[in-house]
This record gives C-alpha cells, structure tokens and sequence, in this order.
C-alpha cells in the first residue's frame, strides 16, 4: 500500500501486535487495510503470538471498520492466523464475545469489505475479521475450522493423524470454492508464495484492483442485501428425497 498510516488501540485495554490495521492506498483507491501479522525474525512471532489475536485485538479491528463505516471507506481485510488466542487472559478479557461481535457487526457495516486469505485460515482468529461481500484465497491457503493438528488430536488423539484429518475437513482453497465458502483463488509462483514473493505480491494487488471495484459502485442498500443473501447461502445443500406418493424430488436444505 501507498501512503500508509497506522492506526492503534481499542480503546479499552491495548493495542494487540497480532492485528495490524491502518489506511493506505492501492492503485486509485483509498482502502481501510486490517491483516494478521505473524512477526518476523529475530523474535520469531513471539511477540505477536504467530498471528493469534487477543480480545483487543478484535475489538481494534472493529473501531477502526466503525472509522472507515464513518467516511466512507471500504475495507480490505488479509487473513493469516491459527486461530484466536486461547490463552486464560484472552478469555478472562472476552474473547468469544469479542469475535461474535465482529461477525454481527461486520455483516451490517455499510461499506465494501474484499476478504483475501493469503495463508492460514483457522477457527474464529479467520472468523473475527472475514466477514464481507467477496472472499478470494491463495491458491495454497486453507480455511477451516479448526487446524489439521487440532482436528486429529481432538477427534484421534493422535497429532500424527493431521494428514488424514486435512482430508477430511476439505480445507483447501479449491474446496472453499466448491463449498460456496469462497469466490475466488489467486494463483500463486511455482513451489508457493514464499519462493517468491515479489510475484505473489503482484497477483494479490492485481486481485484487489479488480475485484473492489464492482464493489465500490455498488448501491450501500444492495451491498447489505447481498452480503446477507450470500452469509445465509453457507451450509446450504441439495438432498435428493424420494417419496412413494410424489416420487423423486429435490429438497433445499
């Protein structure tokens, strides 16, 4: 982003490094930037939890959407965590409430909000700022419920299950799509983003420069009205019912 300014603090507790949020440009917009930080050497991600916000950092996020809401600027939120913190402190500091509040909030702000998944997507850390109206993921991203580690030692007891479990819980960005969960992938260079960084880079600020733009003129009443129409859409499935008075037929779910 050109021209970025940092913004900090919740008002409330503190400023959490594991969320990083300000105002910027890219290309001829003006965009509200939210996006996981994971850290970087020497400290190794330790000082920002490897992307696991706190409460507060929710809470940031959401004052700061509340700004951009006020003048009229969309949001570009970039997802990259775990999951939410887990830790006593966070939830002695109201964690859950802090990540349902995003998700009722986020639903109803009256701006464009492009969601990009750029690595990790996991549980309610992904939840709490991946609420919008269009969501593209990398082409190796994942986004799913719970880690495959976690998964497998929570149902297998076994951390060496992660594999099978990956399977099973149809995470990839190809899924995604399928599923209805996201809209689009974003290619990345051969062998994954971190071979190349500068290309990876480039694909992303191309996406976000065509996808914000059908969002931006769109109407703030039909924006709203979409968002709902494709939240409600999650989970939805065709079952195939057969009666022995109306025969076959299809049943929305």
């Amino acid at each position: 982003m050109e021209d970025f300014v940092e913004l900090h603090g919740d008002r409330r507790y503190g400023d959490d490094p594991a969320i990083v949020t300000g105002l910027g440009r890219i290309g001829p917009w003006r965009l509200l930037i939210i996006g996981h930080n994971k850290g970087r050497p020497p400290d190794g991600g330790n000082c920002c939890r490897f992307g696991s916000a706190h409460p507060e950092g929710f809470r940031k996020a959401l004052a700061k959407m509340k700004l951009a809401e006020k003048f009229d600027v969309p949001v570009l939120s970039i997802i990259d965590t775990p999951g939410a913190c887990s830790g006593q402190g966070a939830e002695m500091r109201g964690q859950a409430h802090a990540v349902a509040c995003n998700l009722r909030e986020m639903s109803r702000l009256r701006v464009p909000i492009l969601v990009i998944n750029i690595g990790e997507g996991g549980s309610g850390g992904a939840l709490g700022i991946g609420v919008g109206d269009h969501m593209a993921m990398m082409q190796y991203s994942y986004y799913s419920v719970i880690s495959p580690e976690g998964c497998a030692e929570v149902l297998c007891h076994d951390i060496g299950a992660a594999v099978k479990a990956a399977s099973v819980l149809r995470l990839t960005s190809r899924d995604a799509v399928a599923l209805g969960l996201a809209d689009a992938t974003i290619p990345e260079p051969l062998g994954g983003a971190h071979r190349n960084p500068t290309q990876a880079i480039h694909n992303v600020w191309e996406y976000i420069l065509k996808a914000i733009k059908p969002l931006c003129t769109c109407a703030r009443s039909e924006l709203i009205r979409r968002r709902y129409a494709r939240l409600r859409a999650f989970g939805s499935h065709t079952v195939r019912m057969i009666d022995k008075q109306d025969g076959v037929y299809d049943q929305g779910i």
